[in-house]
């Protein structure tokens, strides 16, 4: 018995790795859209690594120190700890500009990646029955990369970012009955406060990473026990006879190792070198050109990031006479425009496959041209978050025009309503006539699992 196969044993003996190989032979559908979810994960483990190591320079502090780094203009001034440490992150400790981009661009890749993920997996139909969970865990890991990238943005103390995550403060103050609770708990008191950069950092580097880190472990473990969706069949699988085109028990695709995995691999090694790139070209936020906190003065341009444009949109569109008092309790214009009409739009988008509802299972992905209603509801829905982040952008598209933010708002709030709903309704048009109300879709065996006896594909058996 050669030592490969005695070291085997002794492997199988203790963690009986035989049936772990229904496992490694898992069977993945073969299709690049797939990876957008990969690209995501990639993207998180990236930001964990260059977020561990910005966190052992970064003092999150707002007590004055001075400071004595490479940045000419500040030199032997009194600044914020916070301020300071980041200085120093971006022009003084070895490779820390790079890391500092690095881990910003990955931030936007994290998110992008995931909303592209999501538009796939809506327009396919690949939250179905039975895949509501996991999209529901989606909505959630959406929504805390949000608000972690919104924690983010205090941490420098600059003059940009204090304003900005101000307007968060107010927000967070006019939630009804417990308004001030919450700010205090979020932002450490009034805002600015001496407990607010600590309070934040500890939310971005341990709270919102823990908490993201756990859902991406219950989407894996979910995707692990249930099949991927994988594209529908024109044909009955070649060489296996006995497979029909509409036999969802079985995946055609290729095994999790080794093929998934070399594959993983490189989507990796991509990704890696794509942030890399980004870092080495792209700039990113200055905080040395905006200055420290001064609560005094106001920078005259103020956005967030392109995924919370949406949000701010709102803010910038809800008008001021939405504000009323119901039973003596004071409902502010502001806690509607930033915090219920975005909490309504994630509501919507967490209970949509209980909206289109399939009472039969659905293991195959669904094709968008064919589900005219769904995807007119899709495309309306991404006009609306688009003009709801040119609306963010109110500033600059009133530069543009040559009129004020005054004069343009009426447009903006005519083009929310009439924007998507112009959008929804042709493209229902359009696909109706096309599909002329047929459904391509057959049901598939329900209440399977995959597990793979091929290199090519895998079939269920029933729990």
């Amino acid at each position: 018995m050669s030592r490969r196969q005695r070291l085997y044993d002794w492997v199988d003996d203790r963690l009986d790795a035989e049936d772990a190989q229904s496992f490694l032979g898992k069977a993945f559908p073969a299709e690049d859209s797939f990876l957008l979810g990969e690209v995501a994960l990639f993207s998180f483990a990236v930001l964990v690594l260059t977020g561990t190591f910005l966190g052992f320079f970064f003092e999150p502090s707002t007590t004055a120190v001075e400071y004595e780094g490479s940045v000419a203009q500040f030199q032997g001034e009194e600044l914020p700890a916070a301020f300071a440490s980041v200085l120093n992150i971006t022009y003084d400790v070895p490779f820390g500009m790079l890391l500092r981009r690095m881990h910003h661009w990955a931030a936007h890749l994290f998110v992008a990646s995931m909303a592209l993920h999501m538009l796939r997996v809506f327009f396919t139909g690949a939250y179905r029955n039975p895949r509501e969970p996991n999209w529901l865990v989606g909505t959630g890991l959406a929504g805390l990369s949000m608000f972690a990238a919104y924690t983010g943005y205090a941490l420098p103390f600059d003059e940009f970012a204090s304003t900005a995550v101000g307007i968060g403060y107010n927000v967070a103050l006019s939630v009804p009955l417990v308004g001030e609770t919450l700010a205090y708990l979020v932002f450490g008191g009034s805002f600015p406060s001496s407990a607010t950069i600590p309070r934040l950092f500890f939310l971005h580097v341990f709270v919102l990473p823990l908490a993201i880190a756990g859902l991406i472990g219950v989407h894996m473990a979910i995707l692990i026990r249930q099949k991927h969706t994988e594209a529908e069949r024109d044909e009955a699988v070649p060489g296996r006879e006995r497979v029909e085109k509409d036999d969802g028990s079985v995946v055609v695709g290729l095994p999790a190792v080794p093929n998934q995995t070399a594959v993983s691999a490189v989507v990796f090694f991509l990704t890696l070198a794509t942030l890399s790139l980004l870092a080495g070209f792209l700039p990113v936020h200055n905080i040395a050109e905006y200055g420290p906190n001064d609560p005094a003065t106001t920078p005259s341009l103020i956005m967030p990031d392109w995924f919370l444009m949406w949000g701010y949109g709102f803010l910038k569109l809800t008008p001021s006479w939405l504000s009323f008092d119901l039973l003596g309790v004071h409902v502010s214009s502001e806690f509607i425009g930033g915090l219920v009409l975005p909490g309504l739009v994630f509501a919507v988008v967490a209970l949509w496959p209980f909206i289109d509802y399939e009472s039969e299972q659905r293991h195959f992905s669904a094709n968008p041209l064919a589900r005219p209603w769904q995807t007119a509801c899709g495309v309306a829905g991404v006009v609306f978050i688009m003009v709801a982040s040119i609306a963010g952008m109110d500033v600059i598209v009133a530069d543009i025009a040559g009129t004020t933010t005054n004069a343009i708002k009426p447009y903006l709030i005519a083009a929310l309503v009439l924007g998507p709903l112009a959008a929804g309704l042709i493209t229902y048009a359009a696909l109706r006539r096309d599909t002329h109300g047929d459904d391509p879709e057959r049901p598939a065996e329900s209440g399977t699992t995959d597990r793979p006896d091929s290199a090519a594909s895998g079939e269920g058996d029933d729990d």
